[in-house]
């Protein structure tokens, strides 16, 4: 199937992006109408995406092939299965929403929509693209706008250090937005280096495989490479893609990225582009390294269960909101990653799945902790109580995403990880199974006392806080829904998912 679909989406917010840069800065109404416009378009596009999508046939669709640079094998080569679709409907989602979060930016709004656009574009390219090095130039796009968009229009709370950290904390004033921005920045350029080595080694080897230089997808997996270079391969690509799924050790940067983020960056870098990560993991490293990858299971799965302890643990020892969020966020990528490390039906669907809830998740919870910052002036949690009778519409969205997160049925989150722990208990390590329910526990916990904390109990006078108003609504409703339909609904998403997942299983685990 050949249409310009992908091409629709991807050329979008580009669009969006340079006809906010072509509009006077006076003319704010019609900067934000422009770029509500370049959101809009990508949401509709995926959605008959999704309606088009031939499970019967399976396989990438939609494809688009142009030759770049033929003599290196260069090719603009673009398709969508059964596991990026759901992705790219995701990334719509979260791009609608994130501009109705940012409709009242207080300053710069013609810079700032310009840069997320430009993130945007990169997150569809990556998901969209069969060709490895226009892959990685998308993914270079998605990375970097996040610099400027933390480094501008971030929020800055330093935390004070104690004990031995305490004299480092200080030098390298851990909480600022410009601490935030280059850590973010540093980590992640970092991963990018071994990804480029990665792609350039496969690239080589795969034209003395082939007998010619490419760097498309579909082609490479027909070359195979195995045994100790298959092995370090396979290492670069999960280090390199893993750092910006918040793998441990390599989280660090994300928790003081998205405590520093405005709203939408937060929204956009835990919504979608920690599923970058992930994909990149699973689409490049497991796809093009199936032997690699099965022998290399057992550390993906044991790092997971990790991060889904960790993160969980660490959530609950926080008293910064949108730090509690953050390590949350390190806990459920966890959960993804476990799926991944299943190598089977009901564990990568699950993880799949997990993606787009996660993301759904996430983004509702930092519009609704930006919103209450805003409103009340902090992130402390021991500073807040009673919220609820000046914010019930916030706390009945938070309770809302709240319960998704903790896995109640009926909700994205329990359809996800029911499958992810499925998986795990009928794979070759059925003890994963173990410390992924036992991180959804600590998470009732955190997720629980948070809501306690802020929502319930005393109002303080002193703080004069109100509901959501206006377009905010927009935001939370389409969140709020998309929980809600998914979690009622999970077949919208899994018959495409598990067609995808049925033929990357075949490739990867036989």
């Amino acid at each position: 199937m050949s249409t310009h679909l992908l091409s629709t989406i991807l050329l979008a917010p580009l669009a969006g992006a340079l006809a906010v840069l072509a509009i006077p800065e006076r003319f704010g109404r019609a900067i934000r109408f422009a770029a509500l416009a370049s959101a809009i378009v990508p949401l509709a596009a995926s959605l008959l995406l999704l309606s088009r999508y031939d499970a019967a046939a399976g396989g990438f669709q939609f494809v688009e092939r142009y030759p770049l640079v033929p003599a290196l094998g260069l090719s603009w080569h673009l398709g969508a299965d059964g596991i990026s679709i759901p992705l790219v409907l995701l990334t719509a989602i979260i791009q609608l929403t994130a501009v109705t979060t940012s409709w009242t930016v207080p300053e710069r709004a013609k810079e700032f929509y310009l840069f997320v656009g430009l993130l945007v574009a990169g997150v569809y390219g990556v998901f969209v693209s069969l060709d490895l090095f226009v892959l990685f130039l998308f993914y270079e796009l998605a990375v970097l706008p996040m610099y400027v968009l933390i480094g501008v229009w971030g929020s800055t709370m330093e935390i004070e250090g104690r004990g031995p950290f305490a004299r480092v904390f200080s030098r390298v004033r851990v909480g600022l937005k410009e601490y935030g921005a280059m850590k973010l920045t540093l980590y992640l350029l970092a991963g990018s280096a071994l990804l480029l080595v990665g792609i350039f080694y496969v690239w080589v080897d795969g034209a003395r495989q082939l007998g010619a230089p490419t760097f498309d997808y579909v082609t490479l997996s027909g070359a195979r490479f195995s045994g100790e270079s298959g092995r370090v391969l396979f290492l670069l690509f999960y280090a390199g893609f893993g750092v910006l799924a918040g793998i441990w050790p390599f989280h660090t940067w994300s928790p003081d990225g998205h405590a520093a983020a405005p709203a939408a960056g937060s929204m956009l870098h835990a919504g979608v582009l920690m599923k970058l990560g992930a994909y990149g993991v699973m689409r490049v490293g497991f796809g093009l390294l199936p032997e690699a990858a099965r022998e290399l299971a057992w550390l993906v799965g044991l790092v997971a269960v990790i991060n889904i302890l960790y993160g969980a643990l660490g959530a609950g020892w926080q008293k910064d909101i949108k730090y509690l969020i953050a390590y949350s966020s390190v806990s459920h990528m966890g959960i993804v990653m476990l799926g991944l490390a299943t190598l089977n039906g009901p564990g990568t669907s699950g993880a799949v799945l997990q993606m787009v809830a996660h993301g759904i998740m996430t983004a509702l919870f930092f519009t609704i902790v930006n919103l209450v910052y805003h409103k009340s002036h902090t992130r402390d949690m021991t500073a807040m109580g009673g919220f609820a009778h000046g914010m019930p519409g916030l706390a009945t969205f938070f309770v809302l995403a709240g319960l998704s997160s903790l896995g109640l049925p009926g909700l994205a989150g329990f359809a996800a990880e029911i499958l992810v722990f499925l998986g795990a208990w009928t794979s070759a390590h059925p003890w994963w199974a173990i410390p992924g329910v036992l991180g959804a526990l600590i998470t009732a916990v955190y997720v629980l006392r948070a809501g306690r904390m802020i929502f319930l109990g005393t109002a303080r006078r002193e703080q004069a806080v109100h509901d959501a108003h206006g377009v905010e609504w927009v935001t939370l409703v389409t969140l709020g829904a998309s929980l809600v339909v998914l979690g009622v609904w999970p077949r919208l998403l899994l018959d495409a998912i598990d067609v995808g997942v049925g033929e990357f299983l075949v490739r990867v685990a036989g």
